[in-house]
């Protein structure tokens, strides 16, 4: 039970409890987020039925070509660095929300605090890892995902099932294309934060074409070799504030660092153990 005064730390929490977290709070939002949403239609030109399928089929094949020296010495790396298994498998939304299995390079350690608990990514963040992450070359791998047809070279980055459920009607529309290497912000002087990329992903998914895909190519190799975001992802995050936990009830996005506390409590009382992450 929850006593008054009482404070549950987010990141000690089980994954099964913050999956928990966010089905309540979602079931508390998510109604009076979509109440006035309007639908749109997506772009069905030759490019985006066709085109830009063969062109990520092309890139892809000389990507791994080029990069599989690379390759070769990341695993390596990596076996000296974490140990085995040097590969992480994760299972990620794909298009029309069918999944599949992501695979790369690990760079983090399995590390646990004192309950057991996988300690938060920028903790467990190897120096190998942060360096693979900043230089991008943690995404590799992700070119066998695009030869696939499970992700383009760019989309909205797919996001763990996990998250599944959580999406405003809005914000789902991402998932009508396939996923990507990136979305990189069409707008620069925008923060990145998970409502901004969010907002970002819609807007890729209207106005979808060659040039724009050219535009964001461009813009992805800046970011990769030159981009202020670098250090986000050399600790393990994709964008501030936390994780994606839904929404608030006037439709911004609520992280794990801003959430009510009404939420840890009711968490608590359907879920005891929860307590004494306090």
């Amino acid at each position: 039970m929850v006593t008054q005064g009482t404070h549950i730390d987010y990141y000690a929490l089980t994954e099964e409890q913050k999956h928990e977290l966010g089905c309540m709070i979602a079931a508390d939002n998510i109604e009076a987020v979509n109440k006035d949403f309007q639908t749109f239609e997506i772009s069905n030109t030759f490019y985006v039925r066709y085109g830009k399928r063969i062109l990520d089929t092309l890139l892809a094949i000389v990507a791994l070509i080029i990069s599989a020296p690379i390759n070769l010495i990341i695993m390596i790396v990596t076996w000296f660095d974490v140990g085995s298994p040097v590969l992480f498998h994760q299972q990620r939304i794909g298009k029309d929300h069918k999944v599949f299995w992501l695979t790369k390079f690990r760079n983090m350690t399995n590390e646990t605090d004192s309950n057991g608990v996988l300690l938060p990514a920028y903790e467990r963040v190897t120096k190998w890892g942060s360096f693979v992450r900043k230089t991008s070359l943690d995404e590799l791998l992700n070119f066998w995902s695009i030869l696939k047809g499970d992700m383009a070279i760019i989309g909205p980055r797919p996001m763990p099932t996990g998250y599944a459920g959580r999406f405003s009607q809005k914000h789902d529309m991402r998932h009508c294309v396939r996923p990507g290497l990136e979305c990189p912000m069409h707008d620069t002087a925008i923060e990145v934060s998970w409502e901004a990329r969010f907002d970002n992903d819609v807007w890729y998914v209207q106005h979808i074409s060659f040039r724009t895909d050219v535009k964001l190519l461009g813009a992805l190799v800046a970011e990769t070799l030159w981009g202020k975001n670098r250090e986000m992802r050399g600790q393990g995050s994709v964008a501030a504030g936390g994780d994606f936990m839904g929404y608030f009830k006037d439709g911004h996005v609520m992280t794990s660092d801003v959430i009510p506390e009404k939420y840890f409590e009711c968490l608590a009382k359907v879920n005891p153990e929860a307590a004494i992450t306090i």
